[in-house]
């Protein structure tokens, strides 16, 4: 019941609807269903309940051994395996209890083992990474998307008060033409960052676990598919289910004794599924990201994407306009356009398009035009057109 209201708080992170669409499909990947992912697997990995006390040690009857103290000092300063003992068989006649354990000496190479007291931390941290990007852009973005759009959202609409919402956003857009390449430019940095937190993900858990992460998600799939008999689980050889641990002590007489542990850590039953499943979505989050970012380039850096895109949202039948519209249109105005067209209803998202393309195409576009001036009436054409005569 704790894990579940624990879970609960983490709602907000993945709702289906916000107020506007500020991103894209790839982009709700990193902040709606990784970041709660991994938020979900730190609470995961401290829920003791789910698996008892994370390590226990087995030692001998002496009743100066307290359970509790060794337990704690065993995951304080870390277990450890032996390589020696972690390729052979173990059992009966083997001479070694399970893989990585077994007697050893003072000359015997040892892999410490310490990540598990850092997985939760880590797994937070990953978390907060990968909700950055997200917050990054809803802060450069300010809300401008929302403050536009002006309730055309709304499939049922009054006719005279749509036709009016649809001027006036054309008139912003017309007058504003040519100023939100910035704009632009920040959502493809937080796209590029959502790249990086990946890619650097990957590094970085390989690091902490070894050098093993990198070819762990193969290494499980190769080991499903071989004789089990003729190989380590490479889950057990990244994480250990079965440690030694050395435990030092005074005795009666003020000499040192030594008590040589083997410490079982559940927790690990936890961990290693986790970072398999983990390695299979950083690899596809990865490749989807790089190909989303792949596509955001060509469509920023060739105009007629971003005119048959304008197009296909607006369902205009003739190109004529749009191929106005794709000639002065600059990068930030078709992206603002775009997030527009995932926001606005289709009717008034065509209709804008219209409008917008009529204005580009009957003046030119100057930062000095004043927007707001009324097409020439009657007696004035009259007059242009006797002065011409």
């Amino acid at each position: 019941m704790v894990l579940l209201e624990l879970l609960s708080g983490l709602s907000g992170l993945v709702k289906v609807k916000h107020h506007v669409d500020i991103d894209s499909a790839v982009f709700k990947l990193h902040y709606r269903i990784t970041a709660p992912m991994l938020f979900c697997f730190c609470l995961l990995v401290t829920a003791n309940s789910l698996i008892g006390d994370p390590i226990n040690c087995v030692h001998d009857d002496n009743p100066r051994l307290k359970t509790k103290v060794v337990n704690t000092y065993c995951w304080i300063h870390t277990t450890f395996t032996l390589p020696k003992y972690m390729h052979r068989g173990y059992g009966r006649g083997t001479g070694v209890a399970y893989p990585g354990v077994g007697p050893h000496d003072s000359s015997d190479a040892k892999v410490h083992h310490a990540y598990y007291q850092w997985v939760p931390f880590v797994l937070f941290l990953q978390g907060l990474m990968f909700y950055t990007p997200h917050w990054l852009w809803k802060t450069w973005e300010g809300c401008k998307l929302g403050s536009i759009v002006m309730g055309l959202s709304q499939p049922v609409m009054n006719k005279d008060e749509r036709r009016e919402k649809i001027h006036l956003l054309a008139e912003y857009l017309h007058a504003s033409i040519h100023y939100h390449n910035f704009y632009a430019i920040k959502f493809f940095l937080c796209e590029l960052l959502n790249l990086v937190n990946s890619v650097f993900n990957m590094w970085f858990m390989n690091k902490f676990l070894g050098g093993m992460f990198f070819t762990y998600g193969l290494d499980v799939l190769s080991f499903t598919e071989t004789n089990q008999e003729e190989r380590t689980d490479p889950m057990i050889v990244l994480f250990p289910r079965v440690t030694k641990c050395s435990f030092n002590m005074y005795g009666p007489s003020g000499t040192i004794e030594s008590h040589d542990l083997m410490c079982v850590l559940a927790l690990n039953i936890i961990n290693e599924k986790i970072y398999v499943f983990l390695w299979f979505w950083f690899v596809i989050l990865s490749s989807v990201s790089f190909l989303a970012l792949l596509y955001r380039l060509l469509v920023f850096c060739i105009p007629a994407i971003r005119s048959g895109l304008l197009q296909k949202r607006a369902r205009l039948r003739y190109k004529t306009g749009l191929e106005a519209i794709g000639k002065k249109l600059q990068v930030g105005d078709f992206f603002l356009l775009y997030l527009l067209s995932k926001n606005v209803e289709l009717i008034s998202f065509s209709s804008l398009m219209e409008e917008l393309s009529t204005r580009l195409a009957r003046r030119p576009v100057h930062p000095d035009l004043e927007v707001t001036a009324s097409p020439p009436s009657s007696s004035e054409r009259f007059h242009l057109m006797s002065q011409s005569a």
